[in-house]
């Protein structure tokens, strides 16, 4: 028994280490995706989130988001501050697959996730401090908050037909989602790409990183969907990361066929966006899905990035890298994917999912609204129109991430 659960917590621990690791493909991406004069600000942004989420996840939103049975089926719940530690924390009286660090130390690398993601969508425009107190404030308490109200035993968990996200396809991807909708549509697009004779490409700067942090996040989901096993269970974990498998590769064809078909060319960033599409779809339902499955919800998962891409610059919300696109349209459908898919397919699973979306949604939308329009309003949330045009390196920070090459976009 003792060699189980020794065995299951040190998956555990692996996993958490190639969570931690997309943080890193997370930077690349978005840094090869944008342009080279803001590159350092790029960088320093997807430095400062895993801290802000680590910390605060630990003195705030670990008890936000686990409160304990009392508050089982409840919108809202705290334990307190900090990280006391149960009775047997160490052993399989507190959970038979790992200790209480454990615990945290996983939940914790997902939490800085969803501000990462809002940090795409408001890319080389956004004032460095404003999105630094958005996303203490969103790691802190909107993030943990939707989780509990699954992952805590809240009110998700409690209906009739108990809404299922087995890795947070809505949990932690859409929640980052909406929020850069929101800051994506009050700052407004960047200088230049929309104009009277319509929508100007802002190409990224470094393709080749972009194609890194690609890579980087679909290793890291191997530990993001088989972690969420939460145990070493040999046949679920295999299951687990073939489904995750599947289900990318196929993102990657139906970005590629879909955008070739529109636009008469090899787009790589659609293909890698598509590829993290159907990483995002599978991951609310890895667990329960077969090969098949797998395949349909990444190929259509890749398709919707297209067409989402394409929709959100006709309604002028300019998203430098797709984050909007990747993260809430993939999110949402992976999310359903569940009811119409795999173990759990039926109208009472699928109404369920709408539920979750819906208020999930609701409740992101109005969090990350009134703290971004509450700053736009204050101290204003958009860098000065000069240095935005002359980067946010040289202004913000000091320096260039290029010193020795030309600044020109």
């Amino acid at each position: 028994m003792q060699e189980l659960f020794t065995v299951n917590n040190l998956w555990m621990m692996v996993a958490t280490t190639m969570v931690f690791i997309m943080h890193l493909g997370f930077a690349s991406l978005e840094a090869g995706l944008t342009r080279q004069k803001n590159t350092v600000n790029i960088l320093f942004k997807n430095t400062i989130i895993p801290a802000i989420g680590l910390l605060t996840y630990a003195f705030v939103g670990f008890n936000l988001m686990y409160p304990g049975s009392d508050y089982a089926g409840s919108f809202f719940g705290f334990a307190g501050f900090g990280l006391p530690l149960p009775e047997g924390w160490d052993t399989s009286n507190y959970n038979e697959g790992y200790t209480f660090f454990t615990d945290f130390i996983f939940q914790a690398m997902f939490a800085a996730t969803a501000a990462t993601i809002v940090s795409g969508a408001v890319a080389e425009r956004v004032k460095l401090g404003p999105f630094i107190f958005f996303s203490i404030l969103y790691v802190a308490i909107c993030y943990p908050i939707v989780g509990m109200w699954k992952w805590g035993g809240g009110f998700l968990d409690a209906l009739s037909t108990p809404f299922y996200d087995f890795a947070g396809s809505t949990i932690v991807h859409s929640v980052g989602g909406w929020g850069a909708l929101v800051g994506a549509t009050l700052l407004g697009p960047r200088i230049e790409k929309y104009t009277e004779r319509g929508m100007k490409a802002i190409p990224g700067h470094n393709i080749p990183m972009a194609t890194v942090g690609v890579f980087l996040l679909w290793f890291g989901w191997f530990g993001f969907n088989g972690g969420s096993v939460l145990s070493a269970d040999p046949g679920l974990v295999s299951k687990v990361f073939v489904t995750t498998c599947i289900a990318a590769s196929a993102g990657a064809f139906g970005a590629l066929i879909i955008s070739y078909l529109k636009f008469k060319t090899y787009d790589i960033t659609m293909v890698l966006n598509g590829i993290l599409a159907g990483l995002v779809g599978i991951t609310a339902g890895a667990d329960q899905m077969g090969v098949g499955e797998s395949a349909i919800i990444g190929f259509v998962g890749g398709a919707l990035i297209v067409f989402a891409v394409v929709f959100f610059d006709k309604v002028k919300i300019d998203d430098p890298v797709g984050a909007i696109s990747v993260h809430l349209v993939g999110g949402i459908w992976g999310t359903l994917a569940v009811g119409i898919f795999g173990d759990l397919a039926g109208m009472s699973q699928f109404v369920s999912q709408l539920i979750g979306v819906a208020a999930v949604g609701v409740f992101c939308v109005a969090f990350s609204w009134i703290i971004f329009f509450t700053l736009k309003k204050t101290i204003g949330i958009r860098v000065p129109e000069n240095e935005e045009t002359e980067g946010l390196d040289i202004n913000e920070h000091s320096m260039s991430a290029y010193p020795d090459f030309s600044t020109k976009d």
